[in-house]
């Protein structure tokens, strides 16, 4: 793997209450290699190029810890919102796995956004983590269709073995949920397909899942998104470019129907679906022996 250097890796955020309370974010690596057809982190704002061959940055976790102990308040720390933080080569270099150490050992908390199977690998780091602070993981599912998910998500796990992740993670204490996001318009946005997803989660043990019923599409983003349509959707970039034109933007045709339909689904079984009932619900997530040390 190819390393890059850089001067930090914690950066300080303002809109945590708006983005599941988070204090810190950090991303480990820069690209990522799962493939999925509609990634944002492609859009030249990023300025990450070859954006499918992952990069790791030098001394990565000897800075964490710098800036980890220099920190007064333990808030949560995310990883994984521009590129994916289990990504395959996180087997072999254990930047992830070495980061929560440095989380557990200097008391934060963390939430995690990840499409892999592999964060199963640290659930001893993440419980550890839960004694003293907040946990929450966020995988991604976008469609409840193996066969379509093996398509828009080529080179990561199937919905399935995510679902199956996400049973194992709660099984074992872990505040778990969903991104349901994105919603491509015209590929996973059937009424039936998101009841359907919702079922499965609930059925799985999550306790969350956040959507937007919606995509966006910009600069290079698009260009290769366009491009994956013409190989696996024929027809359906034109449709995307008479409906949208250059919008940022997309939201799904009908979306408030569709949006009624989640929420329907979500009271049915009890599942969080606002982010402020999400912040609260896992932030409350805590063990007796964690009350008592407030």
């Amino acid at each position: 793997m190819e390393f890059i250097q850089t001067k930090t890796i914690l950066s300080k955020v303002s809109y945590g209450e708006q983005w599941f309370g988070v204090d810190c974010n950090m991303n480990l690596y820069r690209g990522c290699p799962h493939g999925c057809i509609y990634c944002d982190s492609r859009s030249e704002c990023y300025v990450i190029e070859n954006y499918d061959q992952p990069k790791g940055k030098e001394n990565a976790l000897a800075i964490l810890e710098q800036e980890l102990r220099k920190k007064r308040s333990k808030g949560v720390i995310g990883l994984g919102s521009m590129s994916d933080t289990y990504n395959p080569l996180e087997k072999e270099y254990e930047q992830t796995r070495g980061a929560l150490k440095l989380i557990r050992n200097y008391g934060f908390g963390t939430a995690i956004d990840t499409k892999s199977d592999l964060i199963l690998r640290d659930i001893d780091l993440l419980k550890e983590i839960k004694e003293q602070n907040n946990v929450i993981i966020k995988i991604t599912v976008t469609t409840p269709h193996d066969e379509l998910a093996g398509i828009i998500e080529p080179h990561v796990c199937v919905s399935s073995r995510r679902f199956e992740t996400i049973k194992e993670l709660s099984d074992n204490g872990i505040f778990t949920g969903i991104l349901m996001m994105p919603v491509l318009p015209f590929i996973t946005d059937k009424e039936e397909d998101i009841r359907l997803l919702v079922r499965k989660a609930a059925e799985h043990g999550a306790r969350f899942i956040y959507t937007y019923m919606s995509m966006t599409l910009r600069d290079r983003q698009r260009d290769y998104y366009y491009s994956k349509l013409d190989e696996y959707f024929p027809g359906l970039k034109e449709k995307y470019q008479r409906y949208y034109g250059n919008r940022y933007d997309c939201a799904v045709p009908d979306h408030e129907r569709l949006w009624k339909a989640f929420i329907e689904e979500c009271e049915r079984y009890g599942i969080l679906y606002r982010m402020e009932d999400i912040i609260k619900g896992y932030k409350e997530n805590k063990t007796p022996e964690q009350y008592s040390l407030f």
